[in-house]
């Protein structure tokens, strides 16, 4: 890890929530910021929250009020910022089914202010959270995020003179996070049944330790337009309910509405604009004021082939029951075995 925030002043809008709270945990273990801002409309999970990261005392961490759909709060907290995370959305896939305005408002209009805001202020750099769901879209979440991925995309052509550069993270399932399967599925184990969507269902599992991580690692190399993807391993859902309740018989409910059977992250009409790394897998932008030669500091890549989709059920990483044991941090005890 780079020193790049070192003296910079960050703010994280949804700062409060599972993604804030690891971010802010690397980001004071392994550099000096000049201020952490936690952004985010809850002031009770924000109360809550210093008792772990303290604002007084010499901490660099101060706590903002305010919510992404609110344009002049956002030009208020984002004065004398460096670099903005965002990460505050809604994101559960049935509320937005019958929802969908509220999603609209925060996942889309909210993204807008983010850009217009950062744009005026002179913050030197943003990057945007995504999802899965983002990539050919088949629910009104998803749909939201793939319209505020390319609202970032875009924003790198015309903030103008003041340079502010625009980037997008996108990655899979956060195991343990708010709302996930794996907290259902640990409630759920009481009862003595599962209840499971489709027994062919697979997603692609990543850590919040790793997604936080990979989001600290592009800050230091993005240029402006990409959409970074990083290598993480499927699961498929029975393997899942294994994992954590081998005791447990499964019952079959079928698709909620809005949900895929499998995810893809990078689709085949977006492999035209991607290249592979070590670690990740990178969509640029197919406008940009910079040519290739602008994306050697990230390490180059090789250009996908045509026809190539990332997808979580041909994925050639896959996870064992134990490996996700491991990844949800259950014991022996705690997963029933």
């Amino acid at each position: 890890m780079t020193h790049e925030l070192d003296n910079q002043t960050i703010l994280i809008t949804g700062g409060t929530g599972s993604f804030g709270h690891k971010f802010i945990e690397l980001v004071l273990a392994s550099s000096r910021p000049r201020k952490l801002i936690v952004f985010s409309r809850d002031e009770l999970k924000q109360h809550e929250m210093r008792d772990r990261f303290p604002d007084g005392g010499g901490s660099p961490v101060r706590y903002f009020i305010g919510d992404v759909r609110d344009r002049e709060r956002l030009y208020r907290a984002l004065e004398g910022v460096d670099v903005v995370v965002h990460a505050a959305a809604l994101k559960q896939v049935p509320a937005a089914e019958y929802n969908p305005l509220e999603f609209i408002k925060t996942n889309i209009m909210g993204a807008a202010n983010i850009i217009d805001a950062a744009i005026d202020r002179n913050v030197k750099k943003v990057i945007a959270l995504s999802t899965d769901k983002a990539a050919n879209p088949i629910n009104l979440y998803g749909a939201t995020k793939l319209c505020s991925d390319k609202l970032f995309v875009a924003a790198n052509s015309y903030s103008g003179a003041h340079r502010t550069r625009f980037s997008v993270v996108r990655y899979g399932n956060v195991v343990g996070s708010r709302g996930s399967v794996v907290p259902f599925f640990l409630k759920q184990r009481k009862t003595g049944v599962l209840p499971i969507t489709d027994p062919r269902m697979t997603r692609f599992w990543i850590t919040l330790d790793q997604g936080a991580s990979f989001v600290m690692s592009r800050l230091d190399k993005m240029v402006g337009g990409e959409i970074f993807v990083p290598k993480i391993p499927s699961m498929n859902i029975m393997d899942l309910a294994r994992a954590i309740a081998p005791e447990c018989r499964t019952e079959v409910v079928g698709i909620r509405p809005g949900e895929k059977l499998h995810e893809i992250m990078v689709a085949e009409d977006d492999a035209r604009h991607t290249v592979e790394q070590d670690d990740c897998y990178v969509i640029r932008p197919p406008f940009h004021e910079w040519d290739s030669s602008a994306y050697a500091r990230q390490g180059g890549g090789k250009p996908c082939p045509d026809g190539f989709n990332y997808c979580s059920d041909t994925n050639t990483q896959w996870l064992t029951v134990e490996q996700l044991r491991k990844m949800a941090g259950l014991t022996d005890e705690a997963a029933g075995g």
